[in-house]
């Protein structure tokens, strides 16, 4: 089945070396089902002992074993470049930066697919010669998932001509709820996250926020979802501020819809982020979301109608936004419906995949994106 105004289906090969499965590779996964469902062709270079790799066995995808150490090994170009020239393939979407840094080492000429890469973080990339190669010449396409991401680009020299601003999706229906079973006692409100704990997640400071709030008098339990290698040092952090009756680490949690409908107010302190996915799925679940202005927290999170952005690193202004959550049910209540909302609307993976595919078309047809990295594009194609 070949989508709207598209006159043939395509030959794609999709790039993720990773071995782990992340936010990224669920969006990739995503993008491959919508890509297999339309009758596009999908092989796909990946970590033959990653979790992508086995699950991509339920699609109608053709996998082939990548392993690629860091941005320096170039081991598995001949192979690489020998698929590309032997499949004739109309696109390769790289997905991560180790994807990404392949891309010179591939075919460049009148015969070459065209190339596009999706960026996921918003880290700051240094404006040289290498960076502004491998997205103005290196690739026909980049795709952003954020805003502030397309802004990073530009400002690191990246043409704002090749951006095109696809925010991540998920599928809502995963997070549709039933009423709550609660993991407290009653009536006393959970404020939960679901994140790495890595310094960039910014935990320490929902622990400082939670100190604050109990020093004023609330009652509430902190539920961490996830594992990471801070955790020990958040452990004692959490001794040392007297949040041992509050606080509970989970370590990895399988069941994130499980765990969300336990919870009454989602936060996500995060010093940096790419998009913010687990705030999007909150979202969906119906919570209230209090989230950093950084990275595509901004994308989703609208100000005071589906929670409360705060500035990041800031306990004191993290605790007078939970407070206000914590002091009016109603107010959480009307903020995840409208959260829940906005996800149906403007976040769903099909939504996602459905821009990727448009990309591609708009690849071969010579227009690299159609829309550059400015609000106003980013305004048409969310």
């Amino acid at each position: 089945m070949i989508g709207s105004g598209h006159s043939r289906l395509l030959k794609i090969l999709h790039i993720d070396p990773e071995k782990y499965w992340g936010g990224g590779e669920a969006q990739v996964f995503g993008l491959l089902a919508y890509l297999a469902k339309q009758g596009h062709r999908n092989d796909l270079l990946t970590h033959p002992h990653g979790k992508l790799w086995e699950q991509s066995q339920k699609l109608n995808v053709r996998c082939f074993p990548l392993v690629v150490r860091n941005e320096l090994d170039i081991r598995e170009i001949p192979k690489i470049r020998r698929l590309i020239r032997a499949a004739k393939y109309d696109v390769v979407h790289f997905h991560t930066k180790r994807a990404h840094a392949l891309s010179p080492w591939l075919p460049h000429g009148q015969e070459r697919p065209k190339y596009v890469v999706t960026r996921r973080m918003d880290y700051p990339q240094t404006n040289n010669w290498y960076t502004r190669y491998l997205y103005n010449r290196g690739v026909d396409a980049v795709i952003a998932i954020s805003q502030p991401i397309a802004d990073v680009l530009i400002r690191s020299g990246v043409d704002r001509g090749k951006i095109r601003v696809i925010h991540s999706g998920i599928d809502p229906a995963q997070f549709t709820a039933p009423q709550r079973e609660s993991t407290s006692e009653p009536g006393t409100p959970i404020i939960g996250t679901v994140a790495h704990l890595e310094a960039r997640k910014g935990h320490h400071y929902l622990l400082q926020a939670a100190r604050l709030l109990k020093e004023r008098g609330y009652r509430f339990k902190v539920a961490l979802a996830g594992d990471g290698s801070l955790k020990p040092a958040l452990e004692a952090m959490a001794k040392s501020l007297t949040l041992w009756e509050e606080v509970t680490f989970l370590g990895f949690v399988s069941d994130v819809p499980k765990f969300l409908t336990a919870i009454d107010i989602f936060v996500l302190p995060s010093l940096y982020e790419g998009l913010g996915v687990a705030a999007l799925e909150a979202m969906a679940a119906a919570k209230a979301v209090v989230a950093s202005r950084v990275g595509g927290l901004a994308d989703l999170v609208t100000d005071a109608k589906t929670g409360f952005l705060v500035p990041p690193a800031d306990a004191e202004a993290l605790a007078g936004a939970v407070a206000k959550l914590l002091d009016d049910k109603t107010l959480r209540a009307t903020f995840g419906q409208k959260g829940a909302l906005r996800v149906r609307e403007h976040f769903t993976v099909e939504e996602m995949a459905k821009k990727n595919e448009v990309c591609y078309y708009a690849m071969l047809r010579g227009a690299a994106s159609g829309h550059s990295g400015s609000k106003k594009a980013n305004e048409n194609i969310s």
